[in-house]
């Protein structure tokens, strides 16, 4: 039995993804060694606000547009179709450009928060600020780009996003990797050019991700064509109502997409002034800082498994919520809430075992081993929060509980703010990972207990 072009497809997407999630991982390990952790914590700086817009650019909306071109075809209204593409091409391109803009701007800002220019034992604040203004280019091609990969995704068509993510993250790491090394060596240049350089592989995987999408396009335009002689006349539905409908389906997923990358930003950002006010140098709260960032990688790479399992978590949430079968909803909270600390809980303890060859491994004996060990024993439980808030947000928004999602999140992440501020002061850099620990925990036994009183209710109901 041949399987379609839909699974094919979902495989290729799937694969690709994990791929990319590879990748993204294992450039870290040879950069680090090249520029160290004063270079690793200079591109921080520049990638974590980044990061912020490029969630918004990638996670909601390839989606939403997803979600409303599969609508629109399906009622062979190609019409609406290439409507949403036009008039969505040109917001992207907008919002591309303000976040651009905006970042570009804030650089000064941005840099001024996390170096104290008087203290000369670190990265300087000029450095800081041209990274950040580097990566802010590549804002002008993301948007674009997730917009594209909707776009295709909406025809069932997975090849083309699967092939522009590959595509995108081997130009961005050869950027990285090739760059950082060409500079030191033999353009025999310092670690804040390398680091420059490599801030810009962000506009270079995005460039040739969003060249395989437009190659892609080209190549179909006769059936585009064919799909629109052959579509429903066209209708009067306004450009307002298309957006409303496209923002009633990316903001939810926009708000939890961005979860770690608020909580990372927020370490990232804070963590140098709080140490400095306890007696560390600008250089020692650098190390430190890099250090935690590089222990936020290895944590997250057991919570990938559960983020793609929450993604396809929530059309069986749906329909089981639509069809109003609260044995199946219930047997989903427990089942999967079970399975996910059942993968988790070992790589938890596996971590903290192993915590000292598991960070040498990585990172090498350059790059404090000691510290860094004992910084993954300390964080390596937080796998399981992550893990949790990714399952249980995708099951609210499966029964249509978006709003309470976001309302754990943000609460959770303005305690995690307010306690770095009071907790570094008397635990020193543990207290970071112990605000991480309780912000994540208030929002996962928020979205626990939303979810247990409205399968509660359902169960009345029925």
């Amino acid at each position: 039995m041949k399987s379609s072009p839909f699974v094919r497809g979902t495989v290729f997407l799937t694969m690709a993804t994990m791929i990319s999630k590879l990748l993204g991982f294992a450039y870290v390990i040879p950069f680090t060694a090249m520029v160290g952790t004063s270079g690793y914590v200079l591109y921080t700086y520049a990638y974590r606000p980044y990061t912020i817009m490029l969630s918004i650019a990638t996670m909601g909306l390839p989606l939403a547009v997803s979600k409303m071109v599969s609508k629109y075809n399906q009622l062979n209204d190609y019409h609406t179709v290439k409507r949403v593409l036009r008039s969505g091409a040109v917001f992207m391109l907008c919002m591309g450009t303000a976040s651009c803009l905006l970042l570009y701007m804030l650089a000064p800002k941005l840099a001024g928060l996390v170096i104290n220019g008087d203290d000369p034992t670190g990265n300087s604040v000029e450095a800081v600020e041209l990274n950040i203004r580097i990566v802010s280019a590549a804002l002008l091609l993301v948007p674009v780009m997730s917009l594209l990969r909707g776009f295709f995704q909406g025809f069932q068509s997975m090849g083309p996003s699967a092939a522009s993510v590959v595509v995108e993250q081997i130009f961005r790491v050869l950027t990285i990797l090739v760059g950082s090394f060409a500079v030191l060596r033999f353009y025999r240049g310092g670690t804040s050019l390398a680091v420059g350089l490599a801030t810009f592989g962000a506009f270079i995987g995005a460039a040739a991700g969003l060249s395989v999408l437009l190659f892609f396009y080209m190549k179909r335009r006769k059936y585009l064509k064919k799909r629109e002689l052959e579509s429903l006349p066209l209708t009067n539905q306004s450009f307002f109502s298309l957006y409303r409908e496209l923002f009633t389906y990316s903001i939810p997923f926009v708000v939890v997409g961005l979860a770690i990358p608020l909580y990372q930003t927020a370490d990232t950002f804070t963590m140098n002034r709080l140490l400095l006010g306890i007696g560390y140098g600008q250089g020692e709260a650098e190390k430190v800082n890099a250090i935690i960032g590089l222990v936020q990688m290895v944590v997250l790479i057991p919570v990938s498994l559960a983020t793609a399992f929450s993604m396809s978590l929530v059309p069986e949430m749906t329909k089981a919520f639509t069809a109003r079968r609260q044995d199946t909803l219930y047997r989903h909270f427990t089942r999967t809430n079970g399975f996910v600390v059942l993968v988790t809980l070992p790589a938890a303890l596996g971590m903290i075992w192993l915590a000292e060859p598991v960070y040498t491994l990585l990172f090498g004996s350059g790059n404090d081993p000691a510290l860094g060990s004992e910084v993954l024993r300390y964080y390596a439980a937080a796998c399981i929060l992550f893990s949790l808030f990714s399952v249980t947000a995708a099951m609210l928004q499966g029964i249509n509980q978006q709003m309470k999602t976001i309302i754990g999140l943000l609460i959770g992440l303005a305690l995690k703010i307010t306690l770095n501020v009071l907790l570094v002061a008397h635990f020193d850099y543990v207290g970071t990972i112990i605000a991480t620990y309780t912000g994540y925990t208030f929002s996962v036994l928020f979205n626990l207990i939303c979810l247990y009183r409205h399968i509660r209710r359902t169960e009345e109901a029925v």
